[in-house]
Protein backbone atom coordinates (compact mmCIF):
# COMPACT_ATOMS: atom_id res chain seq x y z
CA UNK A 1 0.00 0.00 0.00
CA UNK A 2 1.17 3.48 -0.92
CA UNK A 3 0.41 6.62 0.70
CA UNK A 4 0.78 10.16 -0.48
CA UNK A 5 -0.11 12.45 2.04
CA UNK A 6 -0.11 16.18 0.39
CA UNK A 7 -0.18 18.55 3.40
CA UNK A 8 1.05 22.06 4.70
CA UNK A 9 2.75 20.28 7.72
CA UNK A 10 4.64 17.01 6.91
CA UNK A 11 6.59 17.26 10.22
CA UNK A 12 3.08 16.20 11.92
CA UNK A 13 3.64 12.76 10.77
CA UNK A 14 6.88 12.14 11.80
CA UNK A 15 6.78 11.19 15.67
CA UNK A 16 3.00 9.63 15.18
CA UNK A 17 4.57 7.32 12.84
CA UNK A 18 8.42 6.50 13.64
CA UNK A 19 7.17 4.09 16.63
CA UNK A 20 4.98 0.64 16.92
CA UNK A 21 3.07 -1.08 14.61
CA UNK A 22 3.23 1.85 11.76
CA UNK A 23 6.78 2.11 11.90
CA UNK A 24 7.56 -1.65 11.98
CA UNK A 25 5.22 -1.75 8.61
CA UNK A 26 7.25 0.74 7.54
CA UNK A 27 10.70 -1.27 7.79
CA UNK A 28 9.03 -4.07 6.57
CA UNK A 29 8.08 -2.70 3.09
CA UNK A 30 4.60 -3.32 3.82
CA UNK A 31 3.36 0.45 3.25
CA UNK A 32 5.40 3.65 1.64
CA UNK A 33 4.33 7.06 2.82
CA UNK A 34 5.26 9.70 0.68
CA UNK A 35 4.88 13.47 2.54
CA UNK A 36 4.52 16.49 -0.18
CA UNK A 37 4.64 19.94 0.70
CA UNK A 38 2.07 21.81 -0.74
CA UNK A 39 4.00 24.91 -0.77
CA UNK A 40 5.68 23.45 -3.55
CA UNK A 41 3.04 24.23 -5.83
CA UNK A 42 2.56 27.90 -4.50
CA UNK A 43 0.92 30.30 -6.80
CA UNK A 44 3.41 32.96 -6.13
CA UNK A 45 6.91 33.77 -4.70
CA UNK A 46 6.15 34.06 -1.38
CA UNK A 47 5.17 30.71 -1.18
CA UNK A 48 1.33 31.18 -1.12
CA UNK A 49 -1.08 28.43 -1.29
CA UNK A 50 -4.43 30.10 -0.41
CA UNK A 51 -6.35 33.45 -0.85
CA UNK A 52 -9.08 35.33 0.20
CA UNK A 53 -12.46 33.90 -0.51
CA UNK A 54 -15.15 35.91 -3.09
CA UNK A 55 -17.89 37.58 -1.35
CA UNK A 56 -15.48 39.19 1.85
CA UNK A 57 -16.12 35.97 3.86
CA UNK A 58 -13.24 35.23 7.11
CA UNK A 59 -10.30 33.19 6.51
CA UNK A 60 -8.38 31.85 3.60
CA UNK A 61 -9.08 29.53 1.46
CA UNK A 62 -6.88 26.88 -0.37
CA UNK A 63 -6.80 27.76 -4.45
CA UNK A 64 -8.20 25.29 -6.94
CA UNK A 65 -4.97 25.62 -8.95
CA UNK A 66 -2.32 24.72 -6.29
CA UNK A 67 -4.05 21.85 -5.22
CA UNK A 68 -4.70 20.51 -9.34
CA UNK A 69 -1.39 20.99 -10.10
CA UNK A 70 -0.08 18.71 -6.97
CA UNK A 71 -2.61 16.04 -7.72
CA UNK A 72 -0.97 15.91 -11.64
CA UNK A 73 2.45 15.86 -10.66
CA UNK A 74 1.93 13.42 -7.56
CA UNK A 75 -0.56 10.99 -9.21
CA UNK A 76 1.36 7.62 -10.45
CA UNK A 77 0.07 7.42 -13.67
CA UNK A 78 0.40 3.75 -13.97
CA UNK A 79 -0.92 3.15 -10.56
CA UNK A 80 -4.76 3.91 -9.70
CA UNK A 81 -4.98 6.16 -7.35
CA UNK A 82 -8.02 7.00 -5.10
CA UNK A 83 -7.93 10.94 -4.00
CA UNK A 84 -9.55 11.51 -0.36
CA UNK A 85 -10.20 14.65 0.83
CA UNK A 86 -10.38 15.24 4.62
CA UNK A 87 -13.15 18.04 4.80
CA UNK A 88 -15.51 18.53 7.86
CA UNK A 89 -18.59 17.82 5.56
CA UNK A 90 -17.58 14.44 4.22
CA UNK A 91 -19.05 10.75 5.37
CA UNK A 92 -17.99 10.04 8.21
CA UNK A 93 -15.46 7.06 8.37
CA UNK A 94 -16.69 3.99 9.50
CA UNK A 95 -14.95 0.58 9.48
CA UNK A 96 -16.55 -0.50 6.46
CA UNK A 97 -15.12 2.50 4.72
CA UNK A 98 -11.31 1.39 6.11
CA UNK A 99 -11.98 -2.00 4.60
CA UNK A 100 -12.90 -0.71 1.17
CA UNK A 101 -9.90 1.44 1.50
CA UNK A 102 -7.54 -1.17 2.66
CA UNK A 103 -7.81 -2.93 -0.75
CA UNK A 104 -6.82 -0.03 -2.93
CA UNK A 105 -3.09 0.21 -4.17
CA UNK A 106 -2.64 4.02 -3.72
CA UNK A 107 -4.13 6.45 -2.01
CA UNK A 108 -3.74 10.28 -1.90
CA UNK A 109 -4.95 12.02 1.27
CA UNK A 110 -5.62 16.15 0.91
CA UNK A 111 -4.93 17.87 4.26
CA UNK A 112 -7.11 20.62 4.55
CA UNK A 113 -5.75 24.44 7.10
CA UNK A 114 -6.87 27.38 7.00
CA UNK A 115 -10.75 28.16 6.23
CA UNK A 116 -11.08 25.72 4.08
CA UNK A 117 -11.15 24.46 0.41
CA UNK A 118 -12.18 26.21 -3.08
CA UNK A 119 -15.73 24.26 -3.71
CA UNK A 120 -14.09 23.45 -6.81
CA UNK A 121 -11.42 21.17 -5.50
CA UNK A 122 -13.99 18.42 -4.42
CA UNK A 123 -14.68 17.73 -8.14
CA UNK A 124 -10.96 16.87 -8.34
CA UNK A 125 -11.43 13.86 -5.58
CA UNK A 126 -13.00 11.08 -5.68
CA UNK A 127 -14.54 11.65 -1.93
CA UNK A 128 -14.72 13.39 0.93
CA UNK A 129 -14.13 11.76 4.24
CA UNK A 130 -14.71 13.32 7.74
CA UNK A 131 -13.59 11.16 11.42
CA UNK A 132 -16.16 12.94 13.38
CA UNK A 133 -18.86 15.96 13.30
CA UNK A 134 -16.09 18.71 15.04
CA UNK A 135 -13.88 20.91 14.19
CA UNK A 136 -9.90 20.40 13.56
CA UNK A 137 -7.33 22.92 12.95
CA UNK A 138 -6.36 20.88 9.74
CA UNK A 139 -6.76 17.34 7.75
CA UNK A 140 -3.49 15.79 9.13
CA UNK A 141 -5.03 14.42 12.43
CA UNK A 142 -7.79 12.45 10.22
CA UNK A 143 -5.04 11.63 7.67
CA UNK A 144 -3.12 9.75 10.64
CA UNK A 145 -6.75 7.81 11.50
CA UNK A 146 -7.27 6.77 7.79
CA UNK A 147 -3.11 5.82 7.48
CA UNK A 148 -3.22 3.68 11.00
CA UNK A 149 -7.18 2.40 10.63
CA UNK A 150 -6.22 1.10 6.91
CA UNK A 151 -2.90 -0.37 7.44
CA UNK A 152 -3.75 -2.49 10.51
CA UNK A 153 -5.88 -4.71 7.78
CA UNK A 154 -2.88 -4.78 5.45
CA UNK A 155 -1.93 -8.91 5.68
CA UNK A 156 1.26 -9.09 7.48
CA UNK A 157 1.20 -5.33 9.23
CA UNK A 158 -0.16 -6.71 12.95
CA UNK A 159 2.17 -10.03 12.42
CA UNK A 160 -1.32 -12.38 13.45
CA UNK A 161 -4.13 -11.25 10.60
CA UNK A 162 -6.59 -13.06 12.26
CA UNK A 163 -6.06 -10.02 15.13
CA UNK A 164 -7.95 -7.62 13.23
CA UNK A 165 -10.89 -10.42 12.73
CA UNK A 166 -11.92 -10.13 16.08
CA UNK A 167 -12.06 -6.28 17.08
CA UNK A 168 -14.68 -4.00 17.87
CA UNK A 169 -16.07 -3.21 14.84
CA UNK A 170 -15.53 -6.09 12.61
CA UNK A 171 -17.46 -8.31 11.06
CA UNK A 172 -20.32 -6.98 11.45
CA UNK A 173 -20.45 -6.61 15.07
CA UNK A 174 -20.05 -3.09 17.28
CA UNK A 175 -18.10 -3.69 20.07
CA UNK A 176 -15.77 -6.09 21.29
CA UNK A 177 -16.62 -9.16 23.66
CA UNK A 178 -14.40 -8.09 27.47
CA UNK A 179 -10.84 -10.01 28.19
CA UNK A 180 -8.99 -10.16 30.82
CA UNK A 181 -5.51 -10.92 32.00
CA UNK A 182 -3.89 -11.93 35.42
CA UNK A 183 -4.45 -11.65 38.19
CA UNK A 184 -7.52 -13.43 38.25
CA UNK A 185 -9.09 -12.03 41.28
CA UNK A 186 -8.27 -8.29 41.78
CA UNK A 187 -9.56 -6.36 44.81
CA UNK A 188 -12.91 -8.10 45.10
CA UNK A 189 -13.09 -8.44 41.40
CA UNK A 190 -12.93 -11.84 39.65
CA UNK A 191 -12.61 -13.01 35.91
CA UNK A 192 -15.87 -15.03 34.89
CA UNK A 193 -15.21 -18.49 35.27
CA UNK A 194 -16.32 -19.80 32.34
CA UNK A 195 -12.81 -18.23 30.66
CA UNK A 196 -10.89 -20.18 33.16
CA UNK A 197 -12.61 -23.30 32.36
CA UNK A 198 -10.30 -24.11 29.69
CA UNK A 199 -13.42 -25.57 27.29
CA UNK A 200 -12.44 -23.60 23.90
CA UNK A 201 -16.33 -24.16 22.71
CA UNK A 202 -18.31 -22.85 25.56
CA UNK A 203 -15.44 -20.04 25.81
CA UNK A 204 -16.30 -19.12 22.12
CA UNK A 205 -20.02 -19.11 22.97
CA UNK A 206 -19.36 -16.58 25.82
CA UNK A 207 -17.74 -14.43 23.72
CA UNK A 208 -19.91 -14.43 20.82
CA UNK A 209 -22.83 -13.65 23.37
CA UNK A 210 -20.89 -10.37 24.83
CA UNK A 211 -19.81 -8.82 21.79
CA UNK A 212 -22.37 -5.85 21.09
Amino acid sequence: MKFDVLTLFPEMFEGVFSKSIIARAIKNKLIRINYHHLRKWAWNSYGSVDDRPYGGDVGMLIRVDVVDKAIKEIRNKKLETRIILLSARGKRLTQKDVRRFSKEKNIMLICGHYEGFDERISELVDEEISIGDYVLSGGEIPAMVLIDSISRLIPGVLGKDESSLVESFSQGKNLEYPQYTRPAKYKGKKVPEILLSGDPKKIKEWQKSRSR
